[in-house]
């Protein structure tokens, strides 16, 4: 969780939301206004009209984009004395233009001034009733005001926040001294002196000067960001950003603070378990109920898959796997909605022609699950003498009849010829008895018949060995065979 304040080093405190009164103090001799929050249909009739009824008008300009020529939101008005100036501010200051009060204040285009921070104070937990009058009203009470802002958003809807700026120093530190903490319309409201600089903590170790520049640039231009580090180069998880423009300051203060800088990781992480969290559970619902096909005739599609397994229940999916040029790779999946209906499936589909081909059909597995389970046969047979008792009970596995040469037909080294009463072991022997068993006349006629998919269960079974067996010979020796041969 990280926390985002300002920073209270006098010397990181530089900001302003509005121009500060010029040299000769609280405006006066400035005979130039600025005026925004304009309705973009006000133009500079209008303002002309409004502003002659105090005193006369020398000048007004609707600032406009460049291209379009659209308005801006603010123009300037000039006057002949910054005695009219004056009075223009005192009357006029939130009156009501095309149905949206404006907001007048004095004219200084030197950006120093603007910059230096002094007497600006910014306010946050505003009710949302409160508008720059309001807002106004309530701080002239501790010194002469020069600008008051409440931000809002694109639906003109309050954000929360606002500043003021006095044309003396006093003024807003007997602001803040006053109403920091106090009610404004049933909500206790921070007062603060305005910023740039903000101070952030609590973020991870991991969280770099890059990571604080991209998170907190979505605010606006950033001038610096630091990780603040120990001796060893170690980040101490606190650290300090500083804007360009004040507003962007608050905005970020008003937006990011308590939240975590690692959003963006945490909801990736959170989106990928719950993903993984909602396969597993329609993994379990299908469990028993998923059939996986292979040995596929090539005329086989989605809908005569279909047409052929719909006899034996309610199917709730039913899928041929293509390659990207969208030709068929001869395996597929049917789910039907119980493990009995797919059971009942498998006993009268599995090794039945389709097409010219005979159908591979067997309970689906994932992936880790069937390697796991190859695994932990290899285990089993890791005994002394390299070869482990049969399991009775597979299928294609009929104890006391001739068995096919596992190495011939594993490797497809010729016709499946039958086993001697006591043949020579070679290396890995063990592992080809349990691979074999488990495969049925039809998978083997698949893995005769597609070089492809012999590859890949060859494959499959020098993976399993090297990770369970590390380091042993068995692997290698097997690993050294061509699957061309």
């Amino acid at each position: 969780m990280a926390t985002a304040i300002p920073a209270v080093s006098g010397q990181q405190v530089e900001a302003a939301a509005a121009p500060p009164p010029s040299s000769g103090g609280g405006g006066f001799g400035n005979v130039s206004l600025y005026v925004g929050d304009l309705d973009p249909t006000v133009n500079e009739s209008q303002l002309y009209d409004l502003f002659s009824q105090v005193a006369q008008v020398v000048s007004v300009r609707v600032c406009r984009d460049q291209t379009k020529r659209v308005s801006l939101g603010y123009a300037y008005v000039n006057f002949g004395n910054a005695q009219d100036a004056a009075n223009a501010l005192e009357i006029l200051n939130f009156t009501q233009i095309n149905g949206k009060p404006i907001r007048i204040m004095f004219s200084h285009r030197d950006p120093t001034i603007r910059k230096s921070g002094l007497a600006n104070v910014f306010i946050k937990n505003l009710d949302a009733s409160i508008d720059n009058k309001a807002l106004h009203e309530t701080f002239a009470a501790f010194g002469s005001v020069l600008s008051c802002k409440v931000a809002i958003d694109a639906n003109g809807q309050s954000k929360g926040y606002g500043f003021v700026r006095f044309d003396q120093e006093e003024g807003a530190q007997n602001a803040i001294k006053r109403l920091n903490g106090m009610l404004m319309n049933d909500k206790q409201v921070y007062v603060g002196l305005f910023f740039t600089n903000i101070y952030v903590k609590k973020f991870s170790e991991t969280t770099t000067d890059e990571d604080l520049m991209k998170i907190f640039g979505k605010y606006g231009p950033i001038t610096s960001a630091v990780v603040t580090r120990d001796a060893n180069g170690k980040s101490r998880c606190f650290g300090f950003v500083n804007f360009q423009n004040p507003n962007d300051a608050a905005a970020t203060v008003e937006n990011l603070n308590g939240s975590s800088l690692n959003d963006d990781k945490q909801k990736e992480a959170e989106l990928k378990a719950k993903f993984e969290q909602e396969r597993n559970s329609r993994f379990e619902k299908l469990q028993g109920a998923n059939l996986y096909l292979k040995n596929l005739d090539d005329s086989v599609t989605d809908e005569k898959l279909k047409e052929l397994f719909s006899e034996f229940g309610t199917i709730t999916s039913c899928k041929i796997m293509l390659d990207p040029q969208g030709v068929s790779k001869g395996s597929g999946f049917v789910a039907f909605s119980t493990s009995v209906e797919a059971t009942r499936a498998l006993n009268a589909m599995n090794g039945k022609m389709i097409g010219q081909k005979p159908l591979y059909v067997a309970v689906a597995q994932r992936k880790d699950e069937r390697r796991a389970q190859l695994q932990a046969q290899f285990a089993q047979i890791r005994a002394p003498s390299g070869i482990a008792p049969l399991p009775t009970g597979m299928p294609g596995f009929h104890p006391g009849t001739p068995r096919l040469a596992p190495q011939q037909l594993y490797f497809g080294q010729g016709t499946p010829g039958l086993l001697p009463p006591h043949p020579p072991h070679p290396a890995g022997y063990g592992f080809q008895q349990q691979l074999l068993p488990e495969m049925d006349q039809t998978e083997v006629l698949h893995l005769i018949e597609s070089p492809d998919a012999l590859k890949r269960k060859v494959a499959e079974a020098l993976d399993v060995l090297h990770l369970s067996a590390p380091g042993s010979d068995v692997g290698d020796q097997l690993g050294s065979l061509s699957l061309n041969e």
